[in-house]
This record gives C-alpha cells, sequence and structure tokens, in this order.
C-alpha cells in the first residue's frame, strides 16, 4: 500500500487544485486591488493573501486532518440540521448561484466581448458564448473520473502558459512607478482590511472546503489509503498550489498598480487586465486575455459542477444521479448567468459576508479539535454566536434600497457600535470567543460536577 505520491503525481494534483481555485475572481479582483491600493498594495496584498491563500490552505487541511468524507460530515458537528444548511448554502454559493454564472460572464463582458465583430449583436453573441462555454463545461463535468487529466494536465496549462506570457512581458516594461500612485480613499484608511475583505470575493475558503475532497478522492484513487497519509498528501498538495496562488496573485497587483502609470483605476478588475494586455499586445492583446480569461474560469466551473454534483448526490441519495445533478447545476448557471457581472457581484456581497465568517470558524474549531476534544458544545456555541453576527453583516452588506425596505440600518447600527471590529467586516471575531470560552466554562463545571 502507497504511503506518499510519486512526484510527478504530487505535481499533477497541485496543478488541479491550483486549477480548481483560480477562475475569474481570483484575476478580477486582485488587478483592481492593485490599481486601488497604489502605493499601499503590500499591505493590501498580505490581507489579500490572508483570506484569499491562507483561508483555502487551511480549509482543505480540515477536511484532511480530520479526516471527513466531505463538508456535510464536518459541518454536521454542530448538528445534523445545521450541516445540511450549511452544506447547501455554500454549494450553491460557489456552484449554481453566484461563482459559476461568474465563471459565464466574465470571459465574454471582459476578454470576448472586445474581440466580437461590431455587426454582431451582442445578445446573439452573448448567447452563441453562452452555449459553447456551457457545452465545455457539461462535456468536462460530465466525466469526473477524468478530472486530473482535464484540469490538471490540459486547461491549467494552458492557463498559467498564456498568462506568464502576458504578465512577464508587463513586468519586465512598467508601464509606471507603484510608488507614485494614491491610494483609494479605503485603501489609505486602513489598506490590510481592505484587503482581506477583497479575499471573501475569490471565495476561496469556501471553495476550499468544497474542494478538498475532490483531493482527497483522487489521492485515494492513486492507491493512498490510510487516513493519515491521506491527510498528509492533501495538505502538501495543497501548500504548494496555495503558494503558486500567493505568487500569481502578487504578480497581477503589482503589475495592476504599475498601470496606473497609464491608465485611470478601472471600473472592475477584468477591465483593467483587458486594458494592460491591449497596451503590451496591440491587435493580438484583446485575444491572448480572452483566451487566458476563458481558460480560467472554465477549469474552475468544471470543478465546481463536479463538487457540487458528487456533494448533492451523496447529501441526497435515491434522488438524481450524478449526471442529471451536473445538467441541472449546469443549466442553473446559465440562468443565473443573465444577470451579468455587475449583478451577480452586487448580490453575492451579501452572502459572502454571512458565510465567511461561519466557515473560518468551522475551519478553525476543526483544526484545533484536539485542544477541546471535539467537545460538540463548543461548535455549537461558537457557530451560534457567530452566526448571529455573520446574519447583522448580510444585513449591512445589503444595497441601500434593500435596507431601507426591510428597515434594518438601525439593527446594523446597533451592532456596529458594540462589536469591535466590525467595520471591518470582522465584529464576529469577539463573540465566536465569547462562545468559545462560555462553552470551555460549561464543559469544565459540568465535568466538575
Amino acid at each position: 500500500m502507497k504511503r506518499r505520491l510519486t512526484a510527478s503525481e504530487t505535481l499533477s494534483i497541485t496543478s488541479m487544485l491550483f486549477g480548481l481555485f483560480f477562475g475569474a475572481g481570483n484575476l478580477i479582483f486582485p488587478a483592481y486591488m492593485g490599481q486601488a491600493a497604489g502605493r499601499n498594495m503590500l499591505p493590501a496584498l498580505l490581507g489579500f493573501l490572508i483570506s484569499g491563500v491562507g483561508l483555502p490552505l487551511l480549509a482543505v487541511a480540515a477536511l484532511g486532518v480530520t479526516h471527513s468524507d466531505g463538508l456535510l460530515a464536518l459541518s454536521s458537528k454542530v448538528g445534523k440540521g445545521y450541516g445540511y444548511f450549511f452544506t447547501c448554502a455554500l454549494y450553491l454559493t460557489i456552484g449554481p448561484f453566484f461563482a459559476i454564472p461568474r465563471c459565464f460572464t466574465v470571459p465574454f463582458e471582459t476578454g470576448v466581448a472586445a474581440i466580437i465583430p461590431p455587426d454582431v449583436p451582442p445578445r446573439l453573441a452573448l448567447f452563441g458564448f453562452t452555449l459553447v462555454f456551457f457545452a465545455l463545461m457539461l462535456f468536462f463535468s460530465l466525466r469526473p473520473g477524468k478530472i486530473l487529466v482535464w484540469v490538471g494536465k490540459l486547461l491549467n496549462p494552458l492557463f498559467l502558459l498564456v498568462f506568464a506570457w502576458i504578465m512577464g512581458t508587463a513586468l519586465l516594461h512598467p508601464m509606471g512607478s507603484v510608488a507614485a500612485v494614491t491610494p483609494a480613499p479605503e485603501y489609505a484608511a486602513a489598506p490590510l482590511a481592505t484587503g482581506v475583505l477583497e479575499g471573501y470575493n475569490t471565495m476561496d475558503a469556501l471553495a476550499g472546503l468544497a474542494f478538498g475532497i475532490v483531493v482527497v478522492n483522487v489521492i485515494t484513487s492513486l492507491g493512498v489509503e490510510k487516513p493519515g497519509d491521506v491527510a498528509f498528501c492533501t495538505v502538501y498538495s495543497g501548500a504548494f498550489a496555495c503558494l503558486l496562488m500567493a505568487a500569481i496573485y502578487a504578480v497581477t497587483v503589482v503589475v495592476g498598480a504599475q498601470s496606473r502609470g497609464v491608465f485611470p483605476v478601472a471600473e472592475n478588475g477584468g477591465a483593467a487586465l483587458s486594458a494592460i494586455a491591449r497596451y503590451y499586445f496591440p491587435g493580438a492583446g484583446a485575444y491572448l486575455f480572452a483566451a487566458m480569461i476563458f481558460f480560467a474560469c472554465l477549469k474552475t466551473s468544471v470543478g465546481l459542477i463536479t463538487s457540487c454534483s458528487e456533494t448533492f448526490e451523496g447529501m441526497f441519495p435515491g434522488t438524481l444521479s450524478y449526471r442529471q445533478w451536473a445538467v441541472v447545476f449546469s443549466v442553473a448557471s446559465l440562468a443565473f448567468a443573465n444577470i451579468g457581472l455587475t449583478g451577480i457581484i452586487k448580490l453575492s456581497i451579501p452572502v459572502l459576508m454571512m458565510l465567511y465568517p461561519l466557515a473560518m470558524t468551522l475551519i478553525i474549531l476543526s483544526l484545533t479539535e484536539h485542544f477541546f476534544h471535539a467537545e460538540p458544545l463548543v461548535y455549537r456555541l461558537v457557530t451560534a454566536f457567530t452566526l448571529v453576527c455573520a446574519c447583522v453583516d448580510f444585513l449591512a452588506a445589503l444595497p441601500e434600497g434593500a435596507r431601507r425596505v426591510l428597515h434594518t440600518d438601525g439593527i446594523v447600527a446597533f451592532f456596529g457600535q458594540i462589536l469591535p471590529f466590525s467595520r471591518f467586516g470582522l465584529g464576529w471575531v469577539c463573540p465566536a470567543l465569547l462562545g468559545f470560552c462560555l462553552a470551555l466554562a460549561l464543559r469544565y463545571r459540568h465535568k466538575k460536577e
């Protein structure tokens, strides 16, 4: 029985995991952050790496170290009902509701639209593109046993090749000095905290909880079966994938900041990257960028459809098969993509502000459960305290019109005054610690009695 993967197998799994993680948001958000942060890009990048790299690695590690066979098993430590609620909410968020539709719209709006002949109606072009993307995504997703080949050995190397070509040229011939770029107000006031919140938008900490089981399944299929060995290989491959992500984030942020020497702050990171590609490669730049963003989004959408379908098939046995779930999620993603990129981002922010605190506390508790002997009371009280604050963060992130209709401004203002760090979106930290301490105190008292 194998205890470790070969170097070639580790490289393939690392490439696959990176390919699953690195999609639309991983390109557009760091590029925009670089432009907006300017000379404060280093603390902003550090914050982004904490939430965009550190948390995904811990999420993958949590599934490996606890020997959980999926997110449902991990989150059910809080309670069976909560496990189903959180698992469904997370997978639908990173699946057909937000992340996959974003994979549809980002390559079209930021890449393909720029190379479409002017005589082609935009709606017809969008319809044709989404059908092609849908067909490719479904083709790869209906063959989950080949995910290591599709993503790790085909789609991801193609993406990295184009990315290195564009970004390498930009680094060798910078547009301007980063030190001369004045940061936007939010990055001038709190660059580290703003970078952390910007990293939320990648959804990678949530994706880490989803993709971890995909990695575990691939590792066991390669002959590593003992739980401890699987955990080691999972964390080992995850660490290399996250290091690669961190390097690409750093390059993208730097290039984004340097571009301010020629361009103003773009509406979004996709527009910024498109402008950068066209600047360095006149004529061909638009095609290069379109190819890069297309491969980045396709490989991630394949991983998301695969993980969502496998999870829902296991959660609801006797309902739909894996292939049927894959078709359902693909069609739903196609429908939600019609909202458009801006609409998807606006709708996703409140949901992410609610799910991220719950995901972070679950990850931290899972990695440290041996200190409190995996006591269910600890999981439940920490999650209960965090859930209240997460709901407040959800209300605070709603559009102004929605807050006015729901009359939530008073609630948000009240909690904003009494909770430390709430203005940074971290109001859940102290209540979570309070829940942890209370659970330990109750456990100690119960033992003493």
